[in-house]
């Protein structure tokens, strides 16, 4: 389970490459892929950037998160697949659901279906809506998604209402596919406890994330009864030095393992569940720190 109420779970997000690379390297990937698997990392993490643009600059030229979904199925047996996340406001939903449906079925109920509304306001235009509009998309299409994933599948039409007449596949292979909220998505914290099974958000120095935890289980505690998970991502320059200290830098931290352990063990106690390692490529390669990670960071910390 990605989240649990006593326990810490660690993803790596992909592409784990230099930000100066124009597309992701397949194949370098996958084996990153599959070697976090072997070594026992809970998720990996992919995202969903329909369009480069200046006016969001980001170097690398993602792929579409469903084909590279599929080939991570392929690429591994055991380790979560997740989205952080997919626009849901740009999609149709009923087109997600089936996307959804399929991976959950090719993996075998590994998938965990992370949306957002989009960090881009300028995309919106692009395809054809409004900015303005994104916090009611976001409902609308939370809610006809929702009723695919559920148990009896329902297909809800523009409409609102029930649509007999159709079904979706494939059948699901579990009890359902859980949906978590990836930032605020323009909405409250409450209408994210009150739906989603977790919540993910940007790193933040702890300090300051604690205050988000105790609006968090405020929320929580307002409009649930069962578990709702806390997670984060967290850019990680992991130190080939053991005892350099921590010092934060622009969304994560640059230490060695023991201050690493240090903080992730603070995060644990203050609450967070899950956090998603995105691996600073510049210095040493990925596959090492995880390496480094496996061996003695995710022990000290389970």
């Amino acid at each position: 389970m990605l989240f649990h109420p006593d326990r810490l779970s660690f993803g790596i997000v992909l592409p784990a490459q230099e930000r100066t690379l124009a597309d992701v390297q397949f194949d370098d990937q996958l084996g990153i892929a599959a070697q976090a698997d072997g070594l026992g990392f809970d998720a990996l993490w992919v995202r969903d950037v329909p369009l480069n643009s200046e006016s969001y600059p980001d170097p690398i030229g993602h792929a579409d998160p469903w084909v590279f979904l599929g080939a991570l199925v392929a690429s591994t047996s055991r380790i979560a697949l997740a989205t952080g996340a997919i626009v849901l406001p740009l999609r149709h939903p009923l087109h997600i659901a089936k996307a959804a449906l399929s991976v959950a079925s090719l993996s075998k109920g590994r998938f965990v279906l992370g949306l957002g509304s989009g960090d881009r306001p300028s995309e919106y235009e692009v395809f054809g809506e409004d900015v303005e509009n994104r916090k009611a998309l976001f409902q609308s299409h939370w809610q006809r998604l929702a009723a695919a994933l559920r148990p009896d599948q329902k297909v809800i039409g523009e409409d609102g209402r029930v649509r007999e007449e159709f079904t979706i596949r494939p059948h699901l292979q579990q009890a359902s596919v859980p949906m978590v909220a990836v930032g605020s998505s323009s909405q409250s914290l409450e209408w994210i406890a009150r739906h989603a099974t977790a919540w993910m958000t940007y790193y933040r120095p702890l300090s300051v994330q604690k205050d988000r935890l105790g609006l968090w289980h405020n929320a929580r505690t307002k409009v649930a009864t069962d578990f709702r998970g806390f997670g984060q991502s967290m850019v990680l320059d992991l130190l080939d030095k053991s005892d350099a200290p921590y010092e934060e830098v622009s969304l994560g931290g640059r230490t060695g393992r023991r201050g690493l352990i240090d903080t992730l063990s603070a995060m644990r106690d203050a609450g967070i569940h899950h956090v998603a390692f995105n691996l600073i490529a510049q210095g040493r390669p990925p596959g090492e720190v995880m390496e480094e990670l496996a061996a003695d960071i995710l022990p000290a910390m389970r």
